[in-house]
């Protein structure tokens, strides 16, 4: 007899995760996340229109089976993630939103109409949006948390929303484990985007997937939402452009101006300034001095306070 049982292969990762209750046969598997799916097609738009005043449908389109990082990676780059835990069930969820839906969810929140909001383009989330995907990840979180009922009712922590590419990369001596992506679309006003949650099989396998109680709440935005998000807007920084208009010159004196040439205004007396920022027309002012600075002064506005800050946001 050899030292051949020294060389004994390590158990293969399946095959111990099987043993260990990390991965289950695919039909269990399929048919616990199908039962989430339900959860969300049924309670989600529930809870977006009680919280905005917004109907959206939601639809289960099916869960991917395989390690949790690969999971992830193999999402659409155009979502924004966040790492969930929930206490007595995982400390190692992963939730994923399309940016379509948070960028959308905004431009209604502003007061845009469905008829004017065009597909959002492939594109990170504001400083703005990204206070917004928030609350949207905090909501996900809780029918998660209402559905699989853990021990001891405890609420869910999310860490801060961060785009696909900014996630970091997992240790390399950290062991992955086997996960199911339960992933669903949301449509809001006919753009539709998609939503997921990644969460590891040990998880999921001893879970009785519980319906929420229903709570049909009429329509009307929430005031927290939109407290919080008018705050932010208002808080939000913009670069503003000042035109002025200059005299009527030919081609041919453009072009033989020399530096320190003088061009004067087109206005006599008052000189007026259109004051734009992101492309919009604001106010318009007249052109003065104070002291050392130049400046403009707000002679009259283009909106009101709140079309402003659409008409900005849009």
């Amino acid at each position: 007899m050899g030292d051949a049982s020294h060389d004994k292969p390590a158990m293969d990762p399946a095959l111990l995760a099987k043993l260990t209750g990390g991965l289950g046969d695919r039909g269990r598997v399929s048919k616990i996340c199908s039962s989430f799916g339900a959860v969300y097609t049924e309670f989600f738009p529930d809870v977006i229109k009680s919280e905005t005043g917004l109907d959206v449908t939601v639809n289960y389109l099916g869960c991917e089976i395989g390690y949790k990082n690969h999971l992830i990676d193999d999402l659409s780059a155009n979502v924004t993630l966040v790492d969930a835990a929930l206490r007595n069930w995982s400390q190692n969820i992963t939730l994923a939103c399309g940016n379509g839906f948070v960028i959308t969810l905004m431009e209604h929140l502003l007061g845009a109409t469905a008829d004017t909001i065009e597909e959002p383009a492939d594109r990170l989330l504001s400083v703005i949006e990204l206070d917004l995907a928030v609350m949207v990840f905090d909501k996900i979180a809780k029918v998660l948390r209402s559905a699989v009922n853990a021990p001891g009712g405890f609420e869910p922590s999310l860490s801060v929303p961060h785009a696909h590419e900014m996630r970091a990369r997992p240790a390399e001596d950290k062991p992955d484990e086997f996960a199911a992506a339960i992933n669903m679309s949301i449509t809001l006003a006919g753009i539709v985007s998609e939503f997921s949650l990644i969460v590891p099989q040990t998880a999921l396998l001893k879970t009785k997937v519980t319906p929420p109680k229903a709570k049909r709440q009429a329509g009307g935005s929430s005031p927290e939402w939109t407290e919080q998000l008018g705050d932010q807007v208002r808080r939000s920084h913009v670069t503003l452009e000042a035109k002025i208009r200059l005299q009527d010159l030919t081609l041919r004196t453009i072009s033989k101006l020399m530096v320190g040439d003088v061009i004067p205004f087109r206005d006599s007396g008052d000189v007026r300034v259109e004051v734009s920022a992101n492309s919009k027309e604001l106010y318009i002012c007249e052109f003065g001095r104070s002291g050392e600075n130049y400046m403009v002064r707000v002679k009259d506005t283009m909106n009101s306070d709140d079309e402003l800050i659409r008409h900005l946001m849009n």
